[in-house]
């Protein structure tokens, strides 16, 4: 069986990530306690990668929830896809293994959806620590924050100023 226990990224108490899973990653996962895992790899990005169907089945024979959101890495900054892995974050039983390609992206998808709850400084530093310097993205967090927070009589008038 493979051993993935040293690839196994601790971004917080109920969030890890992870490299690319084999079929029988799966077993160790659930064994080691996580009840959800979550595909961002879309199908066919490599070559050797565990098709998406395959890693479903594998981690419903071991009792885990799954999901796949794929997410291609250029697309890892778009708000709509921050949102949906912050609302998986959110609704999932955990705790949960985001896994792809190398952990980058499910690590720089975590670091922006986590910044708001958790502080940009914060979010940046676990990243760092985990092996991935994402401090190039301050900017982007900070403004998503900015933007969520603004109240609902400001908000329209910022997108009115945008479109034009």
């Amino acid at each position: 069986m493979a051993n993935i226990a040293p690839k196994i990224i601790q971004l917080e108490a109920d969030i890890a990530a992870a490299p690319q899973l084999v079929e029988a990653d799966f077993a160790e996962v659930a064994a080691r306690g996580f009840r959800s895992v979550v595909n961002i790899r879309p199908d066919g990005e490599a070559l050797d990668q565990l098709p998406n169907g395959e890693a479903k089945r594998a981690a419903e024979r071991q009792g885990l929830t799954f999901r796949h959101l794929p997410v291609m890495s250029l697309n890892a900054t778009d708000d709509d896809v921050v949102d949906d892995f912050a609302r998986l974050m959110d609704a999932l039983p955990g705790p949960i293994l985001f896994y792809c390609g190398s952990a980058t992206r499910c690590t720089t998808l975590w670091t922006q959806a986590a910044a708001a709850r958790i502080g940009v400084d914060e979010a940046l530093a676990v990243a760092r620590e985990a092996g991935h310097d994402l401090d190039f993205l301050r900017e982007t967090i900070e403004e998503r924050i900015d933007w969520r927070d603004a109240t609902p009589a400001r908000a329209p008038a910022v997108a009115a100023s945008c479109a034009g």
